[in-house]
């Protein structure tokens, strides 16, 4: 993806983007915000949706200024033992902890009842997580990039993410498909573990901190320094990871506290299963997948919900921060790297499915939640991603 001599030299020259650039993104930036306000008007919920378009727009500009992609950051950790990236989200997830813990004083005083916080992404640990988990790591290597990545790189002008998340609805039909056989076998049964009902709000933060601190020093330990970075004016720097992870654990409190969780995959699977609910081979009844909290999907009656003002919000502040930045460079995709990512975004969609949530519903506010589904997350997704990663470097894609 890159960019004519022409276009390079004008965005080196001078200390601002040129014109043209600054208005595409201040329209894309107006879009937004007139967006939030007509929703504001929808009786019921306006109100939430407004503030989702808000909150996606900032999470957007978060995600692109600071590329906060999870399979990015671990590529480079892999590949370069650059863990600057690995760092910023630890730094999320920190804050993202020490936040939720504060709200979860004033939802649910004592955490030892067994209640669950109300909306918080707590889901069920069992094998099906791990495979969940394991194919979205792998979808991820092998489509370049998790869900929500692929979403700011429409904003980018990305030329395989829209192949990859044609390819992740069609990966939630399969999990729909698959959703009933998992659920008698083993979701059932299967417990929901959230670490502040045996430790309370103290242990959990206590636990949650010396794990996160213990990975950061880890990678602390195997990073290497990074080669000095090319000079670029202010405008084109990208923003450094620990700033991003900071302003991502702030948005995850924020959306909590007004909205719901932050999570990016719910449109996506509702899309696909109201677009598959009336074919005579898709299941009418989905056993107890409405009794889990996570990125619930369901059946769409109205054609705005609150993830998808998010989603919107999100690509609609990736586009206004990258065409001025100069990340916005769109291209014909390869055979090859298309077939790569329709193929990975059908497990990107499988996994998210099954486990509930990607990297940011699932692994992102699940730990912020510390529920041990999101840690079960983060390690079976790790995996798979080293593998996709393997597979990657050995065919030379």
């Amino acid at each position: 993806m890159s960019s004519t001599p022409s276009a390079t030299a004008s965005f080196t020259a001078g200390t601002l983007p040129p014109a043209r650039h600054l208005a595409v993104g201040a329209a894309a930036l107006a879009v937004a915000l007139y967006l939030a306000y007509y929703l504001a008007d929808v009786p019921g919920n306006g109100r939430e949706l407004s503030l989702s378009v808000l909150l996606g727009i900032a999470f957007g500009v978060v995600l692109q200024r600071s590329r906060f992609c999870f399979y990015c950051v671990t590529r480079d950790f892999f590949a370069e033992r650059d863990a600057r990236g690995l760092l910023g989200i630890i730094t999320a997830l920190a804050v993202g902890t020490l936040g939720y813990h504060v709200l979860f004083g004033a939802f649910l005083p004592d955490p030892t009842t067994g209640r669950l916080p109300p909306g918080a992404h707590i889901g069920p640990v069992s094998w099906v997580l791990a495979a969940g988990a394991l194919s979205f790591g792998f979808g991820m290597a092998l489509s370049g990039s998790c869900i929500s990545a692929h979403l700011y790189r429409l904003g980018e002008g990305s030329p395989t993410s829209p192949i990859a998340l044609v390819g992740a609805l069609g990966g939630f039909v399969l999990g729909f498909l698959s959703w009933n056989t998992l659920y008698l076998r083993a979701l059932q049964e299967a417990p929901v573990a959230w670490l502040p009902k045996s430790l309370g709000y103290d242990g959990s933060v206590l636990l949650q901190l010396l794990l996160l601190g213990l990975a950061a020093a880890l990678l602390a330990w195997a990073h290497r320094a990074a080669p000095a970075a090319e000079t670029l004016p202010w405008w084109r720097r990208r923003w450094p990871a620990y700033v991003g992870g900071i302003l991502v654990g702030f948005i995850g409190v924020l959306a909590f506290l007004r909205v719901g969780p932050l999570g990016v995959t719910a449109e996506l699977g509702s899309l696909a299963r109201t677009a598959a609910s009336g074919a005579s081979w898709f299941p009418l009844r989905l056993e107890g997948l409405d009794s889990f909290a996570g990125c619930a999907t369901a059946v769409k009656e109205t054609l705005w919900s609150e993830n998808g003002a998010f989603v919107t919000g999100l690509v609609l502040g990736s586009l206004a921060v990258a065409v001025p930045s100069g990340d916005f460079k769109p291209r014909l995709p390869r055979l090859g790297e298309s077939v790569r990512a329709l193929i990975g975004g059908v497990l990107l969609g499988w996994g998210s499915m099954v486990a509930l949530g990607c990297t940011i519903g699932t692994l992102l506010s699940g730990i912020m939640a510390a529920a041990v589904s999101g840690w079960v997350f983060a390690v079976f997704a790790l995996i798979g991603t080293w593998i996709g990663w393997q597979l990657r470097k050995r065919r030379g894609w």
